[in-house]
């Protein structure tokens, strides 16, 4: 039986507590259950959600005609359970340019194209508005 190369391969050690040192290619990620010595689980999973639905926009837009849309910013708001679970995200999304009547079919194609999207339940997918011409 050979070998099988994975598509991405993270390396996640923990020498004691509640904090792990992850290892992705050149990078250095550390994650901290407790939020003391760096961001908790949640907090980089809303992060690397919004870190990918960027550039998802980005290329939606560009879909939709629009060349360059500027700067776009996310801020990211996130609900717990009772467990400490994600329950639900909402994104409140400002870029520069003006996106006008076609603000939803760039969000419809940024879902489409953001892997985090893609990976998530759909019960935790984002609940996003979006204020253009805001810089």
């Amino acid at each position: 039986m050979g070998l099988v190369m994975a598509d991405i391969e993270v390396s996640s050690t923990s020498e004691e507590g509640y904090t792990t040192t992850s290892v992705a290619g050149e990078w250095e990620l550390v994650v901290d259950a407790l939020g003391e010595d760096g961001p908790t689980p949640n907090q980089v999973l809303a992060a690397d959600y919004a870190s990918c639905f960027i550039p998802a926009f980005r290329v939606g837009a560009n879909k939709e005609g629009f060349d360059d849309i500027g700067k776009v910013a996310i801020d990211v708001t996130a609900d717990l359970d009772d467990d400490d679970d994600l329950s639900a995200i909402a994104f409140d999304i400002h870029v520069a340019a003006s996106l006008e009547d076609s603000v939803d079919d760039v969000v419809a194609r940024a879902e489409d194209i953001c892997h985090v999207h893609s990976a998530l339940r759909e019960g935790l997918h984002a609940d996003i508005s979006v204020t253009d011409d805001a810089f």
